[in-house]
């Protein structure tokens, strides 16, 4: 079957090995590393507050102080490490960060004070800052490459992307669930050994190749990328995006404690976000492949914020149950469509804006940006949370708020991607 028919937007089918079988031969170890970065690293971080509290010993400040470095450490210094991919090129960057994440799993199995603790978890977060936008980068290169060739397109391989880190995303704590059976720190070394063979692979099949701006100054990559002023933009309204999805986090399980009177069934939500994902995101990515970034993404943003409206329409009704559940199981429903719409193409216009260049530094920045974004995101839903009422109509202000946040950027990047043309 010829590569035109497999990219028709009209079909609608479960193609993930399809998909994966087309991939270049680094396009597939790019993506089923991306999936084996999230296995290992979800079998580890979920479980590591219980650990430290209760293994340890760690007051709950501490242990806000340990998970806030860690976040810093990997999501504040993407720039850092795609800067470096740009220079040094992608394979020794990718390594390195391997290395370190190593590093830092077999640290913190056998961490026994807060200092041993910190330091492990700077190196896990540091090395996810050296190898993600190194591997996104990759990504973007050899996509560009394969669909120039007449191959898989960009956007589809970033839609495969999506799929992998999924279902890392889902299978990893459930590995960690087994794991933490025998003992949290078998969880860390079982971790750090994914890693050891995600190094081995890489050695053996990544392409090296010099980073093509090794001799420009330092910080001419930080300069190119602030003065692209379309990108700055496009970048902080993307940041909304990262808001909204953390409030899986945030507002999700206060919804599904105030409806079901505890978090056990918490879970499933996410069990439906990752099926919903891995079985749609490349059919929805096909369907809407004719269609001009100005139009799709807006309405997926649009429909971001439809799922946190529609949560808070419901509010005053203050439904209890399984059809308390209701609500929420739709926001998350609505929250990955409005991703699966949205993203593949979102990342795929990074390489334009950039004009093919300092792609690291470029996927790097928005990373990071998208992480303070967060920060003061879900700072300012928290004073909102404990400022509104929690009956009636008040319950429904932290979830408008919310919607705000992608709303602004329906309207931001309408005006950004008018300059596209």
């Amino acid at each position: 079957m010829s590569s035109k028919t497999d990219r028709s937007p009209t079909r609608w089918r479960w193609s993930f090995l399809v998909d994966l079988r087309r991939a270049t031969p680094t396009v597939r170890l790019l993506v089923l590393t991306q999936m084996t970065f999230n296995i290992g690293f979800f079998m580890v971080l979920p479980y590591l507050s219980v650990h430290l509290t209760g293994d340890l010993g760690l007051g709950a400040a501490l242990v806000g102080v340990v998970l806030g470095i860690r976040t810093f450490s990997q999501q504040g210094l993407f720039f850092v490490g795609g800067t470096l991919a740009d220079r040094w090129g992608i394979k020794p960057v990718v390594l390195v960060g391997c290395a370190l994440r190593v590093l830092g799993f077999v640290g913190l199995a056998f961490a026994d004070s807060l200092p041993a603790v910190l330091i492990a978890t700077v190196a896990i977060g540091f090395a996810a800052a050296l190898f993600s936008p190194a591997v996104e980068s990759a990504v973007a290169i050899e996509a560009g490459k394969s669909e120039r060739d007449g191959g898989p397109t960009r956007v589809e391989s970033f839609a495969l992307m999506s799929v992998c880190s999924q279902i890392g995303s889902f299978t990893g704590p459930l590995v960690g669930s087994v794991l933490l059976l025998v003992d949290f720190r078998i969880a860390c070394l079982v971790a750090a050994a994914i890693f050891v063979l995600v190094i081995a692979a890489h050695v053996r099949w990544l392409p090296r190749e010099r980073g093509e701006h090794r001799d420009d100054p330092w910080l001419s990559g930080w300069t190119d990328v602030v003065r692209n002023r379309t990108f700055v933009l496009f970048a902080v309204a993307m940041s909304a995006q990262l808001v909204a999805y953390n409030q899986l986090y945030l507002l999700l399980p206060l919804e599904v404690e105030r409806a079901w009177g505890s978090q056990t069934v918490l879970g499933w939500f996410f069990a439906i976000s990752a099926v919903l994902v891995v079985s749609a995101q490349l059919p929805i990515t096909r369907r809407v492949a004719g269609v001009s970034p100005r139009v799709t993404l807006p309405i997926g943003f649009a429909v971001m914020a439809a799922s946190f409206a529609l949560v808070a329409a419901t509010s005053p009704l203050e439904l209890q149950g399984v059809v308390g559940l209701v609500p929420a199981a739709l926001f998350v429903l609505l929250l990955a469509l409005g991703q699966m719409i949205a993203m593949p193409q979102a990342r795929d216009l990074v390489p334009r804006m950039a004009a093919e260049r300092r792609l690291g530094s470029y996927y790097g920045f928005m990373a990071s940006l998208g992480g303070i974004g967060v920060l003061i995101g879900s700072t300012a839903l928290g004073v909102v949370i404990d400022a509104a009422p929690d009956t009636g109509w008040g319950a429904a202000i932290p979830w408008l708020v919310a919607a705000l946040f992608p709303i602004a950027s329906v309207i931001g990047l309408r005006l950004v991607l008018a300059r596209l043309d």
